[in-house]
């Protein structure tokens, strides 16, 4: 008899069991589909990382991204042509009267870069202004070699560039030997033009140009986390009203990138945890 009850009780659990794993199919295996994500070209590196790191927890995920510049990329959101707008630079008040929300995943770092043959090391606020709006055009007025300052920047409409400008407080008034449309154009440039000077995401800064250090403060994660190196701006994921109104795929993007597996993509890539 003993044998019977302990046979029948092996059993309901048995069904129990199966029955459980029946009804609770996990949120990983719910999640699939595409979405479509589309802006900051100086997110692109960010945006990658997170594509192939999100596989891992939603394998049937689909990100599909273009990078055509924040400004390009917060107009198809309020199209409707993508899901979420990629942006280096935070939301205008005229945006989100459209119901674009901001929502910022990282803090990225804007670092100034020079040729590797300029002795020029460090700048002052006031004489980066200065170099951008055309005042300032020769190197030796700032203790370096006789030669002539060739400004780089992004094109109108990046967010980079607009993030720069406006932390400067120079909107409109830059004068650029070359406006170019990726980041990595700009790092190019740089590299292989003497006495030239531009822009760039921390992230991307390579051995190929120096570094610039800016009132005396080196660009690093430290100096953005504690607000002594001026030059950083947010990276965002805008989407189309509040992040709980959006379909379950795209809200399983910003919950990954929540999570730990999330945060140690935006530390891989150079960027600062905005949480």
């Amino acid at each position: 008899m003993k044998k019977k009850i302990l046979s029948i009780f092996m059993a309901c659990l048995l069904c129990l069991g199966l029955t459980a794993c029946g009804n609770s199919s996990s949120d990983s295996e719910s999640i699939q589909g595409k979405v479509s994500l589309n802006g900051s070209t100086s997110m692109e590196k960010f945006v990658n990382a997170l594509s192939e790191a999100i596989k891992e927890e939603y394998p049937d995920l689909q990100l599909e991204a273009q990078f055509t510049g924040s400004s390009a990329g917060l107009e198809a959101l309020a199209s409707g042509s993508a899901d979420i707008g990629d942006s280096s630079r935070a939301l205008t008040d005229e945006e989100k009267e459209k119901g674009l929300v901001e929502n910022i995943v990282a803090i990225d770092g804007i670092a100034m870069i020079t040729h590797k043959s300029n002795t020029v090391k460090n700048l002052t606020t006031e004489q980066l202004t200065k170099i951008y709006t055309g005042e300032i055009k020769n190197w030796k007025e700032l203790g370096g070699q006789d030669q002539a300052i060739v400004v780089i920047g992004r094109e109108s409409g990046s967010g980079t560039r607009g993030a720069f400008e406006e932390l400067l407080k120079i909107e409109d008034q830059c004068q650029y030997a070359q406006e170019l449309n990726e980041t990595g154009a700009v790092l190019a440039k740089v590299a292989k033009t003497e006495g030239a000077i531009g822009y760039v995401s921390l992230d991307v800064v390579d051995d190929t140009v120096t570094a610039l250090k800016l009132n005396d403060v080196e660009a690093s994660e430290k100096t953005i986390k504690d607000g002594s190196y001026q030059l950083q701006r947010p990276f965002v994921m805008a989407t189309k009203g509040e992040i709980s109104k959006q379909k379950g795929n795209v809200r399983a993007i910003f919950n990954f990138i929540e999570s730990d597996a999330g945060q140690e993509v935006i530390k891989k890539v150079g960027l600062i945890s905005a949480k």
